[in-house]
């Protein structure tokens, strides 16, 4: 039972805001827009219903890890915990008061009226690597690294949110499971089915986020967790043994749902200056060294940050003067959302590296000038 001083302050906290309308609603959460009563700002809160399927105590488990992580995380590139206070008395719901940053990556790469230049995506990939290397050094991994899941403040700064699936990473021996990460930036060890893992798997998705930035579109779209290994080989060639020496052994026994794992189709090794042709070698080598397939060999966010990508020209772009949607909610109803059923993709559209969309992703790339 609460004590009256706790229920007290709840009051205090909730009383100081109003939503204003729902923005949002998921499985677990609804998300309202809303304004602090005293100074006016605009937050978003995030509702977390209670008494669902899959919760512990009444509370959704991502829910639970979410605020955990966001309540001892603190960096200019992790979107910011306000406040925490509950409504309700049968089946209290917990609120989390978030900072309102009202558009994300995923619609600025979208929007085609936008043109991006090397320096704002070395911007945005400087922000990105920043904000994961705390969470690493803070043994935070996010397991659920995406365009979309990166959002934007009013004044250009990129903020890494949603830590729903965001683990503890300090025992080399635990055991997670592999269903995270979405299909599209999900790394070639989970879709094995490894279940002892670590950092690697977000380098893999900041690999795939930074692909994205110079292709304007995803780069490795698979149909299904089924077909997501023969994409991403089509795109980066089979691995070798001398490349990846524990696949076979290690984590094929693991995978139950892809009963031919062991038997992987054969493509050749492919060079990224071919697709990625306004690329500078130090732009291909960072991106070669996130999309290694053995994730022993992937850089820690600590190299990233050192790898001469970043050490040489040009500058990144202030964050006020990258680019920005002139309307976020138009440009967020336009933007292709990476589905949870492959059904509502259309093979045709989504094979990767066939010869007419090297050629259209050519074209895309020849307008930017990448360095």
């Amino acid at each position: 039972m609460a004590s009256e001083a706790t229920l007290r302050a709840n009051h205090a906290i909730r009383a100081k805001y109003e939503k204003l309308e729902k923005i949002g609603e998921g499985t677990f959460a609804a998300v309202f827009l809303a304004r602090n009563v005293q100074d006016h700002t605009k937050v978003a809160i995030k509702k977390i219903k209670t008494a669902a399927a899959g919760t512990r105590d009444g509370i959704d488990i991502t829910a639970m890890r979410e605020f955990k992580f966001l309540k001892e995380l603190h960096h200019p590139n992790v979107v910011a915990l306000l406040d925490v206070f509950s409504t309700g008395t049968s089946a209290p719901a917990i609120n989390l008061v978030l900072e309102y940053l009202n558009t994300d990556l995923e619609a600025i790469i979208c929007d085609r009226s936008l043109l991006f230049s090397a320096s704002d995506i070395k911007s945005w990939m400087l922000m990105l690597c920043r904000g994961m290397d705390y969470c690493h050094q803070n043994w935070c991994l996010h397991r659920d690294l995406k365009p979309n899941n990166l959002l934007i403040s009013p004044t250009g700064e990129l903020k890494i949110a949603d830590f729903g699936l965001a683990r503890e990473c300090g025992d080399p021996g635990a055991r997670m499971t592999s269903q995270v990460v979405t299909r599209w930036y999900r790394s070639p060890e989970l879709l094995l089915g490894a279940r002892a893992y670590s950092f690697g798997v977000d380098i893999w998705s900041i690999g795939c986020i930074f692909a994205e930035l110079m292709l304007r579109t995803p780069y490795l779209p698979g149909e299904s967790d089924a077909t997501q290994l023969t994409t991403i080989f089509r795109a980066l060639g089979t691995p070798t043994e001398a490349e990846w020496p524990v696949c076979i052994l290690t984590y094929s026994q693991h995978c139950m749902t892809l009963p031919n794992a062991g038997k992987f189709a054969s493509f050749p090794k492919q060079n990224l200056s071919l697709l990625f042709t306004a690329a500078s070698p130090d732009t291909l080598d960072l991106l070669a060294a996130c999309l290694q397939y053995d994730p022993l060999k992937r850089p820690r966010t600590s190299d990233l940050l050192q790898h001469n990508y970043f050490r040489h020209g040009p500058l990144p772009t202030p964050a006020a003067q990258l680019p920005r949607p002139a309307r976020p909610a138009e440009v967020k109803e336009e933007k292709p959302v990476t589905p949870p059923a492959p059904k509502q993709v259309g093979l045709a559209s989504k094979r990767a590296l066939d010869t007419e969309e090297i050629a259209r992703r050519k074209r895309l790339a020849h307008r930017v000038a990448f360095s």
